[in-house]
């Protein structure tokens, strides 16, 4: 039986009769969906006093319109209803007989017997016919006539068959839902891409679907929100995305304004959208369509925007890039000397280039059944191919994707991007002049090479004796972070006065100061001597890659002392010292943390992790993430700290091996503690361990109940499968926690600390967890790792260690 029709005609034979006769949709009247989700009815947007057709969610304290009927002809006054007739059509249409929008969904040869129109629990608005109840042949349907939001199971793209064209297009401003000029669809000139339009200027390209993903969002991953896929057939061409759990309000909108498609989630906990994704433009001009011009690469990789001619070509312009750069070959030479130095060393090659957006595909040419080598032959044989690759990406993906004539809109990723072939062409003869030139220079290098070494060795004996005095150790990287000189760190410290000891960490010890100006800093000083913890090494890794992260959520660093024997690094100072002193171990004295400030750390630390793995220049897995390297500011914000030990990475890698396990006790994931094995899913493990232990107030350590030994992980399992996991929180919090909140997180930090890593989310989806109330996994069985497995391991395996079963991070401990 279909239930919420909105009207139906049984019995009437005419468009006249059916409109003057039904009962219609009117002012003050709405549709609801069969679950509640979605409302239709008329609407007022903003301060506007128009009346628009629309759809929006119902049970959600800010008005959220997904469609609009009527946004180019807007209603008004309020005496407008929305009738059906029995062709199935559906129209608005005043007192007056004015029709201001209508469905044109069939003609008068294709009557039904008793048409309908239902509001699905997806937000779809259908015409269909009551009779025939299980058909998704809908006569007529809102998906197909999208607005600005794509909702899950819409399609954007294109039915081939009847030529209907789906795009998202901008509201005008946000009191005005007729189209604006931003919009985003998939064109299907050469291969099918995604693009995005400023009225009808290209704006920015998506690129093409190369498998796992667009080519320009090496973002789009696979997560436990959402599936993504993309078809195109003879039928169909199109992308959508669908939810994996129903619960999830999940809405993807073009925003006028900004200029960007955003990704919002609702957030039940916090009453508002939460906007977790965006594309366009986000590293600024490199996101404009063809920014530097044809044959150009758009580079962020440096931090800064560049643009650079490929290789074989130059820059047709030095005053403008946009006129891009020209072939060093022209064609018609270029396809000659194919055919005449193929066989003499020249002719046509082809050079890899990383890291990139494929270029714009309306010149290409694709077979989806070659293989990368076929293609490299298929595209050596037409002199006009400029390029090729994999037209699909993914592991075991084949498939030739060929460029001819400019290569346009190239850009170049710090992090994601797939590869492209470049043709370039080498000369023959030139090449045999290179070669003799190689001889002849090899000579006189070698006969000099001598006398640079002596030069070189006398200079080094008068450099170092000057930078003895000064400083022990140089780096380049270090050139952009400020060098405190050691009598003005001396002078805040109150020369390292023991008053001003903060603690001391497997590094060495870190002092509090204050500069001239007022400021206070904290200052970490390297150990001198073989007792130091950590060492140069972990000194010159962390000052590299904190320098050139920025957080709210991660300690800054505001620069080093390199002097006199002395290795120091001046911090922001934190006044409430370390998460650990306020959950473990609590005197008299100290401030008690209620579940308000808790939950706000859970979520602190959880948006740094994210930026460390995910959003950072290089993708970073911190490896000693515990509550002694969480700072609290004055407000008891949460910031990490001590990049000692992390490891950086570039591209997509997400792990990698290693002999020296570093870390702490308690909170290692158990392949890297056994088999060396790190990746971002190590960090989730011990930010499991981390919630674990803000939540109970309990270290992840031997715990004795009920006769039985375990540590904080399993008693927290338990209590879980006890349907008891509300004794694990702080008693001291009684019953001033909220008590939802607990749950969820507890049932989070649980996921966190799987045994195996696939089975642990990603930070992305534990920030998008804890920002709402969506129905979560069900945790399997988590690793019960204690010290004394840990210790036997490494020991059977006799790997070098930096493991400390005492809240430090030390070097070098030989397993015994």
């Amino acid at each position: 039986m279909i239930t919420h029709l909105l009207f139906s005609l049984s019995g009437f034979s005419s468009a006249t009769d059916s409109i003057s006769k039904v009962q219609p949709l009117h002012e003050g009247k709405t549709l609801v969906s069969n679950d509640g989700t979605f409302e239709m009815g008329f609407f007022s947007p903003g301060s506007s006093s128009n009346h628009y057709l629309g759809i929006w969610y119902k049970n959600i304290s800010i008005r959220t319109v997904v469609w609009v009927a009527n946004r180019s002809n807007p209603v008004k006054d309020n005496t407008t209803n929305l009738h059906i007739n029995n062709q199935g059509i559906l129209q608005i249409v005043n007192k007056n007989g004015t029709v201001f929008w209508s469905s044109n969904s069939t003609t008068e040869d294709n009557l039904l017997m008793n048409p309908v129109a239902q509001l699905l629990d997806s937000g779809n608005l259908v015409v269909r016919d009551e009779n025939d109840q299980d058909s998704v042949n809908y006569v007529w349907q809102s998906f197909d006539y999208p607005c600005d939001t794509l909702l899950p199971g819409m399609k954007l793209g294109w039915d081939l068959k009847t030529g209907l064209q789906r795009r998202l297009t901008a509201w005008r401003n946000w009191d005005d839902p007729s189209p604006g000029n931003l919009s985003w669809g998939i064109s299907l000139d050469g291969f099918p891409q995604g693009v995005f339009l400023k009225g009808s200027r290209e704006y920015y390209r998506v690129g093409p679907w190369i498998g796992p993903r667009f080519s320009g969002t090496p973002e789009l991953k696979t997560n436990q929100l959402f599936s993504y896929k993309f078809v195109s057939d003879k039928n169909e061409v199109y992308f959508e995305y669908i939810l994996k759990n129903k619960l999830i309000l999940l809405r993807l909108v073009m925003n006028e304004t900004s200029g960007t498609r955003h990704g919002y989630m609702w957030s039940i906990g916090s009453h508002e959208w939460m906007d977790f994704s965006s594309h366009s433009p986000r590293d600024q001009d490199c996101d404009l369509y063809n920014h530097c011009g044809p044959n150009a690469i758009c580079s962020v990789i440096s931090g800064n925007e560049t643009c650079k001619c490929l290789k074989g070509f130059k820059q047709k312009s030095s005053q403008d890039w946009s006129q891009g750069c020209s072939s060093l070959v022209d064609e018609k030479l270029r396809c000659n000397m194919d055919n005449k130095t193929r066989t003499n060393n020249g002719g046509l090659t082809f050079y890899k280039v990383g890291g990139m957006k494929y270029p714009d595909t309306r010149s290409s040419w694709v077979n989806e059944s070659m293989n990368l080598s076929e293609c490299r032959d298929k595209c050596m044989e037409n002199c006009s191919c400029m390029a090729y690759a994999s037209s699909d990406i993914s592991e075991g993906g084949s498939g030739c994707l060929m460029w001819f004539g400019d290569l346009n809109d190239i850009k170049e990723f710090s992090d994601g991007g797939a590869d492209i072939y470049i043709r370039t062409m080498i000369d023959g003869k030139e090449d045999h002049k290179k070669k003799a030139a190689v001889i002849v220079i090899s000579g006189t290098i070698a006969s000099a090479l001598v006398m640079i070494l002596v030069f070189c060795y006398i200079g080094k004996r008068i450099i170092s004796s000057k930078v003895k005095k000064n400083n022990d150790y140089a780096h380049e990287d270090y050139l952009d972070l400020p060098i405190f000189d050691l009598a003005t760190i001396v002078k805040a410290t109150q020369d390292f006065s023991i008053s001003n000891k903060l603690g001391k960490g497997g590094f060495g010890t870190v002092y509090k100061g204050t500069l001239v100006d007022g400021q206070d800093i904290a200052v970490k000083r390297l150990s001198h001597g073989s007792s130091s913890g950590q060492g140069l090494t972990e000194f010159m890794n962390e000052v590299l890659l904190i320098a050139k992260l920025q957080h709210r959520n991660l300690v800054k660093l505001l620069g080093c002392c390199i002097q006199e024997g002395e290795k120091m690094l001046v911090y922001e100072y934190m006044p409430n010292k370390s998460l650990d002193n306020f959950i473990f171990g609590r005197k008299d004295d100290t401030i008690i943390l209620d579940w308000s400030h808790r939950f706000n750390i859970i979520n602190g630390v959880a948006r740094g992790l994210l930026y460390l793995h995910q959003d950072s220049r290089l993708r970073i897995i911190h490896r000693d993430l515990k509550a002694s390297n969480v700072l609290l500011d004055i407000e008891l914000n949460p910031k990490i700290s001590d990049f000692g030990m992390a490891k950086s990475f570039g591209g997509n890698q997400i792990e990698g091996n290693t002999n020296r396990i570093v870390g702490t006790y308690g909170y290692m994931a158990p392949e890297y503690a056994i088999y060396g094995s790190f990746s971002i899913k190590s960090d989730v493990f011990s930010f499991g361990v981390l919630v674990l232990e803000i939540i109970s107030g309990k270290k992840n350590r031997m715990i004795y109940r009920e006769g039985i030994s375990t540590n904080l992980i399993g008693q927290a399992w338990t209590l879980w499968k006890e349907k008891k996991v509300l004794e694990l929180i702080d008693s001291c919090m009684e019953d001033s926690y909220d008590e939802s909140e607990a749950l969820r997180c507890i049932q989070i930090g649980l996921l966190c600390v799987q045994q195996h890593p696939e089975d642990r989310p990603s930070m992305s989806n534990v920030v998008m967890m804890l920002g709402s109330e969506v129905a979560l996994p069900q945790p399997k069985e988590p690793s019960f790792l204690t010290e004394t497995s840990i210790l036997q391991v490494v020991s059977s395996a006799n790997q070098q260690s930096i493991i400390s079963a005492n809240e430090i991070s030390v070097t070098e401990l030989e397993p015994r």
